[in-house]
Formats: structure tokens, C-alpha cells, sequence
């Protein structure tokens, strides 16, 4: 699963808060509330508050392992 959680500790480091990201990249108040939730948003959501922050997309999500997903390896 992805989370956030970086895009919060970005968002800080600007002293913004989320609802300054969604006014200035003009996403909607549902994705906004995905992004709040760890759903999945587009690449094209990634790409503008990337693009937005100046920053690269580990500083917005990143990837958690979730150990209740079989882990075989598919060859």
C-alpha cells in the first residue's frame, strides 16, 4: 500500500497545509480527501503537486509493505 505521510512532513517543511496544495494545483476536494485517506490518486495528481512542491514523488508517497499479501515471488 502507499501513504502520504511524506507529503504531509513536505508540506510542513513549507509551511502549508493540504487545503494550500488543492487551492494552488486546483484538484478537487475528492482527491483530496483520497490523498487524506492513502487511496490512490492518478499519476497526473502525482505529477502536479511533484511539479508544485519542486519536489520528487518520495517526498509525496511512499510504498509500505503490507506482510498480509502473499509474498511469492512469481517467476
Amino acid at each position: 500500500m502507499f501513504s502520504y505521510g511524506p507529503l504531509v512532513a513536505t508540506l510542513h517543511r513549507k509551511h502549508m497545509v493540504k487545503i494550500d496544495l488543492k487551492e494552488a494545483i486546483g484538484i478537487s476536494s475528492a482527491t483530496l480527501a483520497k490523498i487524506g485517506r492513502d487511496e490512490y490518486v492518478s499519476m497526473e495528481v502525482l505529477d502536479k503537486i511533484c511539479t508544485y512542491l519542486q519536489c520528487q514523488v518520495e517526498d509525496v508517497i511512499e510504498h509500505i509493505n503490507d506482510d498480509s499479501i502473499d509474498s511469492e515471488v512469481v517467476e
